[in-house]
């Protein structure tokens, strides 16, 4: 019988007990996927987003919550002169109940804007002006909300009509409501305020480049920020916030993970006394017994972390098709967040054997085999 043989005997001997231990792991190592996957997603589909439409810094004051607060549209007007900057375009963004949904993104964009640009028509037209009450849904946003060209739509107190569905190239692009900016600006009573400034750079402009017109962006509008355009939802306090509760959580679920594991090596050493006894009475050293228990937990993390990771993989997958969440959320899921899931797991088990293994190896020969 060779020593991995006598390791995995060891977690067969109680099959009932291994599998709940090793699915405590895996709610654990499940919820750090899922948690950790929706917060990375939600950066990563705002992202995509100025990728679709080709801006290269974004410009708000993100101090707040998830979305930013809003500003005067006269700061554009200023931004627009600064050396290597091509564009410029204003939005309101916001997470809004409209209609049957309690959560869905509205973008109000300035007519004319390129933000514009990047909405490929599916069905229907984008609006004749900026004086049209008029909205175009991304199509994701359109399924939500069960719409087709021509039906009404009603954004607070004012109401719209569908005139076009469009591809965004972003699921969070396909998942909005899109209108003019100063439509939506008086729907909301919003008037002269923005919470975007979308900036595209000149052709050949340098990072460092880039990097002064950021600084100068600032001195302009002190009371927010200047940023590149994939950093946007990363210094947000409110997103800074969602992550510390993601591990925070994820944190408290390993931690009775931890627990388990260890209740479970204790039993067993407990129960198997007695083949500690002989396999120390026929020359095992004490390190060789430790060795033993560390790997049985050991094996039981990694079994954990695996099938945690596929629930979590397996729920993120679904929770992009929920209601009201549809065209919000694009998960995220990379082999770094795969990897430090299943370590994570190996980590909890080798931890929560340590204590295990040395009470196995204090056990005396004769008092083993007299049990």
């Amino acid at each position: 019988m060779t020593f991995l043989t006598i390791v995995i005997r060891g977690l067969v001997r109680r099959p009932v007990r291994t599998i709940l231990t090793m699915l405590g792991i895996a709610i654990g190592i499940a919820s750090v996927v899922m948690l950790v996957g929706v917060a990375w997603g939600f950066e990563k589909g705002w992202s995509d987003g100025f990728k679709a439409h080709e801006t290269d810094i974004v410009v708000g004051n993100m101090s707040g919550g998830v979305m930013p607060k809003s500003f005067n549209e006269s700061v554009e007007q200023r931004i627009a002169t600064l050396p290597h900057v091509a564009d410029t375009t204003s939005l309101i963004a916001e997470l809004m109940g409209v209609e049957n949904l309690s959560m869905i993104m509205v973008s109000g964009r300035e007519w004319g804007g390129f933000a514009w640009n990047s909405l490929k028509i599916l069905d229907g037209r984008l609006p004749h002006d900026d004086s049209e009450y008029a909205v175009v849904l991304g199509h994701l946003a359109a399924g939500s909300l069960d719409k087709k060209v021509g039906d009404p739509l009603q954004i607070e107190a004012t109401e719209f009509t569908v005139v076009g569905i469009v591809d965004g190239g972003a699921v969070v692009e396909n998942g909005t409501i899109f209108v003019a900016l100063s439509r939506l600006q008086e729907a909301t009573a919003n008037e002269g305020l923005i919470n975007f400034i979308n900036v595209q750079l000149k052709p050949g402009t340098s990072d460092s480049e880039a990097g002064e017109l950021m600084a100068q962006i600032e001195k302009e509008f002190p009371e927010g920020k200047a940023m590149p355009a994939n950093e946007v939802l990363g210094s947000s306090q409110g997103i800074q916030a969602v992550r510390a509760m993601s591990w925070s959580t994820s944190l408290l679920a390993v931690t009775i993970g931890v627990l388990g594991v260890m209740n479970t090596m204790l039993m067993s050493v407990f129960e198997r006394t007695r083949e500690i006894g002989v396999l120390l009475a026929l020359g095992w050293r004490r390190g060789r017994i430790m060795r033993m228990i560390l790997l049985e937990s050991a094996f039981l993390g990694l079994l954990g972390g695996v099938t945690g990771v596929l629930l979590g993989v397996g729920g993120l997958q679904l929770l992009q098709f929920v209601p009201g969440i549809e065209g919000l959320l694009d998960p995220h899921i990379s082999a770094s967040l795969i990897g430090s899931s299943i370590g994570i797991a190996l980590v909890v088990g080798v931890f929560s054997g340590i204590y295990p293994a040395w009470r196995s190896s204090r056990l005396s020969p004769d008092l083993a085999l007299q049990g």
